[in-house]
């Protein structure tokens, strides 16, 4: 039997993953606690919190392991997390995926940028940040992002066996998608093997933040606002959808561009801005200026729509990397 390398008051030792839908994160976790109790003689548990099941949106997979000698009686959210893993770095945008985390937690990230970086980013004080591209691993392997996560947390996680996961995978491929086998088990090991490493001391006197639950400040007749007014009206103006990106996304190149439109007959999210102005026999015509990539989830539909070649599907990495090619956001005006 596997030997947990820490617990917590209760005996656990828990995990909890960060993604959004689409990813896999709740396959990985299920993966995760069959590879903690039936390879490594563990007690385990694994559920899921979600929201509508819809790609794009948060996703939340909770992992608890004991001793075999005792039980879990509890399947509350994980709040104060060992390890955590998250599925898209841009999820930092939106939601505290490092709240709750302990000074020795291990924070693995589907990233290409530096560990420096991202502490700057996850706004970390202290911790082990460990860094995967496990959506460039995905897409060179023709595979899926939560293979090359599972490899990392694998690594991450020394009392679980790697072998075992591999017989897992090979088990429930081999039988309906056998050409699938290989591919999978080449993204599992490319993300134990090419995870870095990097510890931040916590600062002499500071302290971890506290979790923060979600529904907290609970609104009550002595917090709510003056009349019942809603402050906070629903709208998309400020969403931030490129947590829905795998990877790639649409380059536009003005050059090529012939203002047909055809794109912004296709987009589900209404990102093409538009200009009017003076064609050349000067009358008033909408000229296309270019893609908002905030409300942008990556569904390259415009790509497919477009007959001139103006827009194109390239690595979302690769998109910013040139200056000239860096794509600007523009503000839409309503």
């Amino acid at each position: 039997m596997a030997k947990l390398p820490k617990t917590n008051g209760l005996g656990f030792f828990e995990i909890r993953l960060e993604s959004i839908g689409g990813l896999g994160a709740n396959l990985a976790g299920k993966m995760l606690a069959e590879a903690g109790v039936m390879g490594a003689g563990l007690n385990g548990v694994s559920f899921s919190s979600y929201g509508s099941e819809k790609k794009g949106s948060p996703v939340k997979a909770h992992i608890r392991f004991c001793d075999a000698d005792a039980r879990i009686r509890d399947t509350s959210p994980v709040e104060r997390p060992h390890v955590i893993g998250i599925f898209h770095e841009n999820l930092s945008r939106t939601n505290n995926v490092v709240s709750g985390m302990y000074e020795d937690s291990i924070v693995l990230v589907n990233s290409k940028k530096t560990p420096e970086v991202l502490r700057e980013q996850l706004k970390l004080k202290g911790g082990t940040i460990a860094v995967v591209d496990a959506t460039g691993i995905s897409l060179e392997e023709d595979n899926r992002v939560n293979m090359a996560m599972l490899g990392g947390l694998f690594r991450l996680c020394g009392f679980l066996d790697p072998a075992f996961m591999k017989g897992v995978i090979r088990r429930s491929l081999e039988k309906k998608y056998p050409g699938a086998v290989q591919p999978a088990l080449n993204t599992f090991e490319r993300g134990y093997d090419e995870v870095r490493f990097q510890t931040f001391a916590l600062a002499e006197g500071d302290a971890m933040p506290d979790y923060v639950r979600m529904d907290t400040p609970v609104l009550g007749y002595a917090t709510q606002p003056i009349g019942g007014m809603i402050t906070n009206p629903g709208n998309s103006i400020l969403k931030d959808l490129s947590i829905s990106r795998a990877g790639r996304m649409p380059h536009f190149a003005d050059d090529k561009c012939i203002h047909c439109a055809a794109c912004d007959n296709v987009c589900p999210d209404f990102c093409f801005v538009w200009e009017e102005q003076a064609d050349k026999k000067g009358r008033p015509q909408m000229f296309l200026q270019g893609i908002d990539y905030q409300y942008c989830k990556g569904c390259l539909k415009c790509v497919q729509a477009c007959p001139t070649d103006a827009l194109s599907s390239e690595l979302e990495e690769e998109g910013y990397a040139d200056g000239h090619r860096v794509p600007h956001r523009f503000n839409l005006v309503i």
